[in-house]
């Protein structure tokens, strides 16, 4: 999630633990404690090989494996030094360990990932059920510390701070319920379009959890649509694209290529750009205008020659495209002229 949730969704979780006494203090220290896993961004700053700053973010500082040392060795140091944590070492221990341990658990509701078990080396876990700046989903935990910074010491201040939790808790549940509905309608049109057994995932477009993108990989690139639990009746409509799998295949091999299959899950599509081979990460982005683009090889003659990896980036569409976006949360696009041509496309 962005930076901004995670002050406010640290402040709330700690400040609902700590005694009210310390309450104040409390939503600075857990603003402060859900901010520190994302430090891991100044190191990898320094490293000029952009797939390692990408593959290693949300990696050791996101890790349940290494998270409760951290947690101890605060509240460790804190204690030492006397003051609040001295005072309720029991409440501030519970508040430092689930302040840490809940960061990363939200970063897994994006698609982004996170290795939540870390140094194990499984593919990123990856909800997707929001998106990584979701309005209403940081309002709850904001109005929730403003009147618990307001009312510190009064019953208010308590109740926002459980309202918080509840509100914040319920939106993910909604997000997950909105994402099994779009899944079964999904999963029924790709298997009528041959592709019951494809790899695919589902997230929700910008800034909502009304709108959500669909992509499913095909032997010759992959396919998407959008579904509005609004507006949208009746088949999901889906486009096809296509990838450069030839290459994508003559360059497995190559360690770049293997870190970014782990890491995207392997929905990642393939092109040729002025000679280069270009890996878009599917996840992040719509056709054709993706997040993370990379140069990771170039064509010499009928060979595929690795280069040290180069982030890309051009000129996006993106921006433009909101205002359509909101308009298509409310208004159901018209059917295909055919069917049957997206399913030729789509199906091997």
């Amino acid at each position: 999630m962005d930076s901004l949730t995670h002050l406010f969704y640290g402040g709330v979780i700690c400040a609902a633990i700590a005694p009210t006494a310390h309450r104040r203090a409390a939503l600075l220290a857990g603003a402060a404690l859900n901010t520190l896993p994302d430090l891991d961004v100044l190191p990898l700053a320094l490293c000029d090989d952009p797939v390692v700053r990408m593959t290693w973010h949300r990696a050791a500082t996101h890790s349940w494996l290494v998270l409760p040392f951290i947690a101890w060795a605060s509240w460790v140091f804190f204690r030492r030094r006397g003051g609040r944590v001295t005072q309720a070492p029991g409440r501030w221990w519970w508040a430092i360990f689930i302040c840490l341990m809940a960061h990363p658990l939200l970063d897994s509701f994006t698609v982004y990932g996170t290795q939540l078990l870390w140094p194990i080396p499984i593919p990123p876990l990856m909800w997707s059920s929001l998106f990584i700046i979701d309005p209403l989903f940081t309002l709850s935990w904001l109005l929730a510390c403003v009147l618990a910074w307001w009312a510190w010491d009064k019953p208010l201040g308590q109740r926002a701070l459980l309202a918080g939790l509840v509100l914040g808790a319920g939106y993910l549940g909604w997000s997950l319920l909105a994402k099994v509905l779009v899944q079964r309608e999904a999963d029924r049109q790709l298997a009528a379009l041959g592709l019951a057994d494809a790899p695919r995932f589902s997230v929700p477009m910008p800034f909502n959890t009304l709108l959500w993108q669909v992509t499913a990989m095909t032997p010759t690139g992959f396919v998407t649509g959008q579904r509005s639990l609004v507006a949208d009746h009746g088949p999901m409509q889906f486009t096809a694209y296509p990838s450069d799998v030839a290459a994508l295949r003559a360059m497995a091999a190559f360690p770049v290529v293997q870190r970014l299959t782990w890491f995207n899950h392997g929905f990642q599509k393939a092109q040729l750009r002025d000679g280069q081979l270009i890996l878009s990460d599917l996840r992040m982005g719509s056709e054709p205008d993706y997040t993370f683009n990379f140069a990771v090889a170039r064509r010499v003659g009928t060979q595929w020659q690795a280069i040290p990896p180069q982030q890309l980036r051009w000129p996006w569409q993106a921006r433009k495209r909101l205002p359509d976006m909101w308009r298509r949360i409310w208004r159901q696009p018209p059917p295909q002229s055919t069917a049957s041509s997206t399913a030729s496309r789509a199906s091997p």
